[in-house]
């Protein structure tokens, strides 16, 4: 296994952690706590970016929320091929290129979700603190109202977590892809 050889960043996992079936909570904050940039227009090209991101590396992010200075995005490997720092490197530097001149912080902050934050409760109460950031920064009353947030999974594009039945349909299909 390669440990990261450490540079004065954030310290990495073993790579192990974020290959494969794995479970990330990531966060990705704009330089300076940039704001001004977070529009319908550039939700529409950054889920553009991230579903790219995500059926190049066997992903899906069931739960992702953009506020006015950070992104949240859970994102769940689902195949052996799963690479999800290669998926976050790639999908950072295309969100660099849409952000310009605004630039993403050198490095994002990640969260490895371990076996007891993955049963489905468990899993779901993680999910839902991402989908109620706006919520909590009083942004709307209710998180359903914040237009930047939502769910990515390559190949179901109505999967919305906003949807009574979402959780069912986001398992249905997780299992479908599921070492596939």
């Amino acid at each position: 296994m390669n440990s990261p050889k450490f540079r004065g960043g954030l310290k990495r996992l073993d790579s192990s952690f974020y290959e494969g079936i794995s479970y990330v909570h990531w966060t990705m904050s704009l330089k300076n706590q940039a704001t001004g940039w977070l529009n319908e227009e550039h939700h529409s090209a950054l889920r553009e970016i991230c579903q790219h991101a995500l059926a190049r590396e066997f992903m899906c992010c069931p739960a992702y929320c953009l506020m006015p200075d950070h992104g949240h995005f859970l994102f769940l490997g689902y195949d052996v091929r799963s690479d999800q720092r290669s998926a976050v490197r790639w999908m950072r530097r295309e969100w660099n290129q849409l952000l310009a001149p605004q630039k993403l912080q050198h490095q994002p902050f990640d969260h490895v979700l371990r076996e007891e934050d993955r049963s489905r409760d468990a899993f779901a109460n993680v999910a839902g603190y991402i989908l109620r950031n706006s919520e909590r920064a009083d942004l709307v009353k209710d998180w359903r109202d914040w237009p930047y947030t939502g769910a990515l999974f390559p190949g179901y594009p109505k999967l919305d977590p906003r949807k009574v039945h979402f959780w069912e349909d986001f398992w249905k299909a997780y299992h479908k892809h599921l070492g596939a």
